[in-house]
């Protein structure tokens, strides 16, 4: 998961057309699609950190530093007009991981959909 908050930041420091943030949106969703090693390996960490406080502090942890680079990337698409602003960054970030996190959840048919009706919701209005 650090991996891919280094990734996002970097990405969301390019991200300033629509099509740059829609890849955005993609890549960061793509790491947690159903079947993929990440979906996985967090489905165990979950587990594992139900009794062990170690494990549950890393995981929270690393989860942190994605949805901070999700809020980083949200603040750069706002300035640059490519994102709604009835709702903070912070929120707006918090509610992209969590539907990251969902997607693994999904059918493997539905991702496509999912990532582009979360694309829309992150559209201005």
């Amino acid at each position: 998961m650090l991996g891919l908050a280094r990734e996002l930041t970097a990405r969301g420091h390019d991200a300033v057309t629509s099509e740059q943030f829609h890849a955005l949106v993609a890549s960061a969703f793509a790491p947690y699609a159903p079947e993929t090693a990440l979906a996985s390996a967090l489905r165990e960490d979950w587990l594992r950190g139900r009794g062990d406080k170690s494990a549950a502090l890393s995981l929270g942890w690393a989860r942190e530093q994605v949805r901070l680079a999700l809020v980083e990337a949200l603040g750069r698409a706002r300035g640059a007009g490519l994102v709604r602003t009835d709702t903070d960054p912070d929120t707006l970030g918090w509610l992209w991981l969590a539907a990251c996190e969902a997607l693994a959840h999904e059918v493997p048919g539905a991702v496509t959909d999912r990532v582009q009706a979360f694309a829309a919701f992150l559209a201005p209005s």
